[in-house]
């Protein structure tokens, strides 16, 4: 069983949603391609239940897909079996976690599960499963036509290949940008995104969803990468940027971090259940003992079942850094 993962739930990422409203197909053959390369017969496409288009457009490419011999129990009159179904997600940010959306795929509630077993051995309805991500399997069909070779030499030679980066709305130039991992975060601000509208000066810079880290204004000399972000205390993501100016003030964006947690989490795990309410509470107080910060940062580090609560601390750390101060609520 091979899953494509569109549950795409960082706020300000729309990378997925757009390859399956503008080019459903693509994402269709990726998956295909992926199943024959595992040897799987069953396919799922999970998309996100706020994106009704994208859902429609996956629908009729499916359909059209076996009205064309593509899919079905003999593709092309061939002893290749191959069967593909559309499903809408169940709304829950956490659910795009691999063991959570096997849950919700069986009709279980969408919490993450302890690993392992791991999917790839023991995944939906206990077969093996693969789950990637909407955007890698559309890149699986330019790869086979091409090459892995053709496709490493874009990137660095670490992390080889492109990403899809979503500017947000305030940027000069909001949208979806294709650009090579490794690209300075700099560069893409300014020269694709065009700095801030109605020329703002940017204060911090969100990288990778709410929980995946905040940069400086003037520590935005990193590559986007998952090995130059993470020195940084912040992470990839689906890389979405959001960018804050002075008319935000850090301890809203604080406050959000903290509410955006307390809501997502699925509370299949107390760490992250309860010390994300905990955090929020603090948070809206404004000032939380510093010694009872750091045991909620440790614990949510060491004990969340999933990467969802492991990532609140070196989010919040991240805020704290990038605006250089740390007003009260924020910890050490």
């Amino acid at each position: 069983m091979v899953v494509a993962n569109g549950d795409e739930g960082d706020p300000g990422s729309y990378a997925d949603r757009l390859l399956m409203e503008a080019d459903p197909g693509r994402v269709l053959e990726g998956l295909a391609l992926a199943c024959f390369a595992c040897g799987a017969r069953r396919g799922v496409v999970l998309v996100r239940s706020e994106y009704p288009a994208a859902l429609a457009r996956m629908r009729e490419a499916v359909r059209r897909a076996y009205e064309g011999g593509h899919l079905g129990p003999s593709v092309h009159g061939t002893a290749t079996s191959l069967d593909i179904h559309v499903v809408q997600g169940a709304g829950s940010y956490v659910a795009g976690e691999e063991t959570a959306l096997i849950a919700g795929l069986e009709g279980g509630r969408g919490c993450a599960r302890p690993r392992p077993p791991y999917p790839t051995e023991h995944g939906l309805w206990d077969a093996p499963t693969v789950v990637n991500n909407v955007e890698t399997l559309a890149a699986v069909p330019w790869i086979v036509r091409r090459g892995g070779r053709q496709y490493a030499r874009r990137g660095t030679s670490d992390e080889t290949g492109t990403k899809l980066v979503c500017l947000s709305e305030r940027f000069a130039r909001p949208g979806c940008y294709e650009v090579e991992l490794g690209t300075p975060v700099r560069r893409i601000v300014t020269e694709l995104g065009g700095g801030l509208k109605d020329g703002a000066g940017l204060t911090a810079l969100q990288v990778g969803g709410p929980l995946g880290g905040f940069l400086a204004a003037d520590a935005l000399d990193v590559p986007l990468s998952e090995a130059g972000l993470s020195a940084r205390g912040a992470a990839l993501g689906h890389a979405g940027l959001v960018a804050f100016d002075e008319r935000v003030a850090p301890e809203d964006v604080l406050r959000h971090v903290w509410e955006f947690a307390a809501a997502e989490s699925c509370g299949a795990c107390s760490p992250c259940r309860v010390g994300s309410q905990l955090g929020l509470e603090w948070a809206l107080a404004g000032a939380p003992p510093d010694q009872e910060w750091e045991r909620l940062s440790r614990l949510l580090t060491e004990a969340s079942l999933c990467a969802f609560g492991r990532r609140i601390p070196p989010a919040v750390h991240s805020l704290a850094r990038a605006y250089g101060n740390r007003p009260a609520g924020w910890g050490p």
